[in-house]
């Protein structure tokens, strides 16, 4: 299993490295070698961000791919350390299926999955990744599934009626009474 060191910046955002490859460029006097980075940041309380970044060295590869990600920051809802429902995306041959989870569950995701749920602040979901387990699709396919997220709680003001009337049940005493 990949692990992921997660650091913390002085703007109280968590940075976490995704992926790194290097590729190859063949010319008359050799090989000419690049960098690629794919990270993902977050502020551990519903904002998440990804980015990637290009370049000859490494360092700078990973410092434009953290630029890109803190440029493209979303907030996504959640309910407390988990999500509302049961989402599924798709990007490319990479379907993600990700499911809210009971307390004490736990991050059970693979791969770049577990990067964003970690630095999203997310503890309890389960995670699967099918067909393609490529880290750029799969990373695209949870961000395009965490963005469709809608908090039900904003459908139910929208529409002017109560959450009960909405879904059929009542919030129990621990989720947010409005």
């Amino acid at each position: 299993m990949a692990s992921f060191d997660i650091e913390t910046t002085s703007d109280g955002l968590f940075e976490a490295l995704v992926n790194v490859n290097r590729t190859a460029k063949v010319v008359k006097g050799g090989r000419i070698f690049g960098f690629y980075a794919l990270v993902v940041v977050g502020d551990r309380n519903g904002k998440v961000g990804y980015g990637r970044g290009k370049a000859r060295e490494l360092p700078n590869a990973i410092r434009k791919a953290m630029g890109n990600a803190r440029r493209n920051l979303r907030q996504i809802p959640l309910k407390g350390n988990t999500l509302f429902y049961p989402v599924t995306a798709y990007f490319g041959a990479t379907k993600v299926i990700m499911l809210p989870a009971a307390e004490g569950t736990g991050v059970i995701a693979g791969g770049s999955m577990r990067a964003v749920f970690n630095v999203l602040g997310v503890e309890n979901v389960l995670a699967k990744c099918i067909g393609s387990t490529n880290p750029v699709n799969a990373l695209y396919a949870v961000m395009k599934g965490l963005t469709n997220i809608v908090d039900p709680h904003d459908i139910a003001r929208k529409r002017g009626k109560e959450l009960a009337e909405l879904y059929g049940w009542y919030p129990r005493d621990d989720q947010e009474k409005e």
